[in-house]
């Protein structure tokens, strides 16, 4: 794998920020925090974001773009900031930020976004911090950020920090996206969540090991693309009828799942070819993309 990128002493990139989603996803508990202990298991896809660099010596941060958020909750800005503090006061840095992965789409663009800020910057300021400490910034982002940082498809426990590196099958994916955002936060205090009390192993997501039994550890064999479900969907489909729609239509060439808290929604197809032909025929207000699904984040080397 070969990634380059246009550099100077000023501008660097484009630097990959690609989607991922949740083959499932299981909510075990709530924590003392308020947050909720998480399994589930998450591969990349190969549409993506790409971010680009422009560094200044006046220690300035910003932003090239507008996308109807402000700089305050900007992860991307949130993220470089994080970053400044173990950086010389000079290091500064205005991002521009190509953007093709939906905001409030459950396929982690703005988590994806802030950790290949911290994955670039990190780099590009010659900081020397390491992947686990650049997890630990990221946590502070969001629950999505380390497994971006990790650089690998991972069975993923905790808030989604503990990670396990795991080779599902890089198929091709529909995936769907309603006109809508769907709110984590509204989802995970919805008061029809409830947690399933039994933890899965690890051994379960391979074919032909029961959902009870194993030893947590690397899952290297066959995985079970059937294994477990996405517990939040129920909940979404209730509060965002247009999701409940896109899985209901989709339902009728296989299987489909949605991706994190929602709304989008994929289903994996046996081709590019399949997906495009499936793709024109989507319902109204809704778009959508063909993807293949990637066990390695693009900036896997230059993370190693």
């Amino acid at each position: 794998m070969t990634i380059s990128f246009e550099h100077s002493t000023q501008r660097s990139g484009p630097w990959p920020a690609p989607a991922k989603i949740n083959l499932f996803l299981h909510v075990v508990g709530k924590r003392a925090d308020g947050y909720h202990n998480l399994q589930t298991a998450f591969q990349f896809l190969s549409v993506k974001d790409d971010l680009f660099f422009e560094l200044n010596t006046q220690g300035l941060i910003g932003r090239s773009y507008n996308l109807g958020f402000s700089e305050e909750s900007d992860l991307c800005l949130r993220a470089a900031h994080k970053l400044k503090a173990f950086a010389e006061p000079h290091c500064g840095v205005t991002i521009s930020l190509t953007k093709r992965l939906p905001m409030g789409g459950g396929l982690g663009g703005g988590s994806s976004d802030a950790a290949t800020v911290l994955i670039a910057l990190n780099h590009l300021w010659q900081l020397g911090l390491s992947k686990k400490e650049l997890a630990v910034i990221g946590l502070e982002l969001g629950a999505d950020v380390p497994v971006f940082i990790e650089g690998r498809s991972a069975w993923a426990e905790g808030v989604g920090e503990h990670l396990t590196p795991i080779t599902p099958p890089e198929s091709w994916y529909l995936v769907l996206i309603p006109n809508i955002e769907v709110s984590t936060a509204q989802i995970f205090s919805n008061k029809r969540l409830t947690p399933m009390p039994q933890m899965k192993k690890i051994r379960a997501l391979k074919k032909g090991v029961d959902a009870d039994v194993g030893e947590s550890g690397s899952s290297e064999g066959v995985i079970d693309a059937t294994f477990g479900v996405n517990q939040l969907e129920e909940i979404v489909r209730v509060e965002h009828p247009e999701v409940n729609d896109l899985l209901e239509w989709l339902s009728q060439f296989g299987k489909p799942r949605m991706s994190g808290s929602g709304g989008s929604v994929f289903l994996p197809v046996e081709s590019e070819q399949v997906g495009l032909s499936v793709l024109q025929k989507r319902p109204l207000n809704s778009s959508g993309f063909v993807a293949k699904g990637e066990n390695f984040h693009p900036l896997f080397e230059k993370l190693e």
